[in-house]
C-alpha cells in the first residue's frame, strides 16, 4: 500500500476525483497518500510537499478555508527551504497561499504575498510569461478588493496590453483580463477604455 508507485496511484486518482467534481472523495485519498508519503518519504519530500499542496487546494475548492491556509503556510515554508525562494514550485505555492488568503478576506496578508510573487516571476520568467501575466493580474484583483483602484487599475491596463501582445486577442487568459479592467472601470466611474483622469498640483 505505501511503494511508491501506489502512492502516485492514489494521487492521481484523487486528482480525477477532484476533477470530476467528487470532492469528498478526493479529499479522502489526498489525507490517506499525503499521510502514507509523510511516513514513508519525509516531510519535505518533493511528493510530500505536492500531496499537501493538492490537499490544501481541495479544502479550499471544498469552502474549508481552515484547514487549507496552515498546509499552504507548511508548505510554503518547505518549499523555499528546500527549492529556494524563486524555484517554480515554490512561487506557485506563494501565489496559491495568496489566493487562499483572498478567499477568505484577509487581504493584509494576501498582498504582500502577491507583490512578492509577481516581483519574483519578473526577475525569474520576464515580464510577459503566462505565469508572471497571471501573478500582475491577481495582485491588481487583490488592490481593486481592497479599495486601491489607483494601484489595480495600471496593473490591469498593463496585463491587458501583454496577454493580447503575448497570447492574443481571444485566449482566455486575455478575455479574463479584459473582463477585470472592465469591472475596475466600472467601479472607478469610468467607460472602458476611457482614459484616467490626471490630476494637477
Amino acid at each position: 500500500d505505501t511503494h511508491p508507485d501506489t502512492l502516485m496511484s492514489r494521487h492521481n486518482l484523487a486528482h480525477a476525483y477532484q476533477a470530476a467534481g467528487r470532492l469528498d472523495e478526493a479529499i479522502s485519498l489526498y489525507e490517506r497518500t499525503l499521510a502514507d508519503r509523510e511516513q514513508v518519504l519525509g516531510d519535505t519530500h518533493p511528493d510530500t510537499l505536492m500531496s499537501r499542496h493538492n490537499l490544501a487546494h481541495a479544502y479550499h475548492v471544498a469552502g474549508r478555508p481552515d484547514e487549507a491556509i496552515p498546509l499552504l503556510e507548511r508548505t510554503l515554508a518547505d518549499y523555499e527551504r528546500v527549492l529556494g525562494d524563486t524555484h517554480p514550485s515554490t512561487l506557485t505555492s506563494r501565489n496559491n497561499l495568496a489566493y487562499t488568503y483572498r478567499a477568505a478576506a484577509r487581504l493584509d496578508e494576501a498582498i504582500p504575498l502577491y507583490e512578492r510573487t509577481l516581483a519574483d516571476r519578473e526577475q525569474v520568467l520576464g515580464d510577459t510569461h503566462p505565469d508572471t501575466l497571471m501573478s500582475r493580474n491577481n495582485l491588481a484583483v487583490a488592490y481593486q478588493a481592497a479599495g486601491r483602484p489607483d494601484e489595480a487599475i495600471p496593473l490591469l491596463e498593463r496585463t491587458l496590453a501583454d496577454c493580447e501582445r503575448a497570447l492574443g486577442d481571444t485566449h482566455p487568459d486575455t478575455l479574463t483580463s479584459r473582463k477585470n479592467l472592465a469591472a475596475a472601470y466600472r467601479e472607478a466611474g469610468r467607460l472602458y477604455g476611457e482614459p484616467a483622469d490626471e490630476k494637477g498640483d
